[in-house]
């Protein structure tokens, strides 16, 4: 069942999508996730959906719902592109898709796997973290051999 906040935000995200030459495609309030999880998809007709397309839709996009408040309790705002299946390897692409789910892949286990999967909450000069069902994983980088967006395929 669609939350009842979706056809406000689709009706808040239209309009922004559509200045920076974007198209809404889907919405939905994850609220089993602490905190909620909002995600909002977009694509480019023109192009393919871009890392910074989906960085301004984000930054306008929170910036008009943390003005009127629409959401008042705490949340996470995901923006990103369908079927974006993409491999983070920039410091300026772990920054922008913080919060989205990922998959981490390592060489050797850690923590006896070497397949994680989890929202990212970022990553430094030692490790990568993730957040898996409320639980700060850091999986030490010199393990790391790739961080994927996961799009639950």
């Amino acid at each position: 069942m669609t939350h009842p906040l979706i056809p406000q935000i689709i009706d808040l995200a239209t309009p922004i999508a559509q200045d920076l030459g974007l198209e809404v495609v889907s919405a939905v309030f994850q609220t089993h996730q602490n905190p909620p999880v909002l995600r909002v998809d977009i694509r480019n007709p023109q192009a393919d959906t871009s890392l910074d397309d989906c960085e301004q839709m984000s930054r306008a996009l929170e910036a008009t719902l943390d003005s009127l408040d629409a959401i008042p309790e705490a949340y996470v705002l995901e923006v990103s592109s369908p079927g974006t299946s993409r491999t983070l390897t920039t410091d300026r692409e772990f920054i922008a898709f913080k919060g989205f789910p990922v998959r981490v892949e390592t060489d050797r286990p850690f923590e006896g796997r070497q397949k994680w999967t989890g929202q990212l909450v970022g990553r430094d000069e030692t490790a990568v973290r993730i957040n898996r069902k409320g639980r700060l994983v850091a999986i030490p980088r010199e393990f790391v051999t790739a961080v994927q967006l996961d799009d639950g395929t």
